[in-house]
């Protein structure tokens, strides 16, 4: 179970890496202009922040434009490159610093005093991380996470294998934290980072509304409660209750009309949900 588990997650990040690269001008489009200023009815920019390895023009190439179609000033950034140069794998705090420099950059091009992020699985993690440690609380008004991530996966027990051959073997587990992927290992519990973020009993910090977006067909974040605050400034939503036709998995949920549309409520709680069926190939 354990290598069907981990072949699985090879083969999706793969999928991610093979995918046609898209160019900056048609992924971008809509969104990174630095000379939009935010309306009166949409006064705060929104970051768009990625996941694990896919970086801002994969991740966003969906949802960036149609977020920006809506007259709000939308940016997204790539964060946290380590080898080979795959976006997020570097430590989270790091990575949460990095983002607060870009946030601070979005602040002062548009003369805003709070963004709103929407984010996509480590893209939840490293903001909330940014709010409750590195300075956001008085920067983000709104964070709006979708297949969210703040206490860890199990990956079905992949997290006890990995944590069993890094106490056989600690030199190799720091090779791999400095050298691979040091994110990788931070969301596989126990782990000091995930002890951290939920301090006090969760990753919400007070001022900021949350609202976290799960799937209950995540193959990636195991259990998928993994990405529920259970705190009173955080709205928990499974897709299936709101959406019972959408079967996207972790990935899919990038590309999914419904997600989408749950976000666009998150970010003005006037525009309705519309749900259509959705099973976006086992993604």
């Amino acid at each position: 179970m354990h290598l069907r588990r981990a072949l699985a997650l090879v083969a999706s990040f793969v999928l991610i890496c093979l995918l046609p690269a898209l160019p900056a001008a048609a992924a971008e489009r809509g969104f990174n202009d630095w000379n939009c200023r935010p309306s009166a009815e949409h006064p705060q920019p929104v970051v768009l922040v990625h996941g694990l390895g896919a970086g801002r023009l994969l991740n966003w190439a969906y949802m960036g434009p149609r977020i920006a179609a809506t007259g709000r000033c939308v940016y997204s950034l790539d964060y946290g490159a380590g080898a080979f140069g795959i976006k997020g794998i570097a430590p989270m705090a790091d990575s949460a610093v990095e983002l607060g420099g870009f946030v601070d950059r979005v602040l002062a091009k548009t003369g805003a005093d709070r963004v709103d992020i929407v984010g996509h699985s480590e893209g939840t993690t490293v903001p909330a991380y940014y709010i409750k440690y590195a300075g956001g609380a008085a920067k983000v008004r709104r964070m709006i996470g979708f297949a969210p991530n703040y206490r860890g996966t199990t990956l079905n027990g992949l997290n006890e294998l990995v944590h069993g051959l890094a106490d056989a073997a600690p030199y190799l587990a720091e090779a791999f934290y400095d050298g691979v992927c040091a994110a990788c290992l931070e969301y596989l519990p126990p782990s000091a980072f995930l002890d951290e973020l939920n301090l006090g009993g969760s990753a919400a910090t007070p001022g900021v509304e949350y609202v976290n977006i799960a799937t209950r067909y995540d193959r990636t974040v195991v259990p998928y409660t993994s990405g529920f605050m259970g705190a009173p400034n955080a709205r928990d939503v499974l897709l299936q209750e709101r959406c019972p036709l959408d079967f996207s998995n972790h990935i899919g949920m990038a590309i999914s009309p419904n997600v989408l549309s749950l976000v666009l409520n998150a970010l003005d709680p006037s525009r309705p949900v519309v749900c259509v069926p959705h099973w976006p190939l086992g993604l």
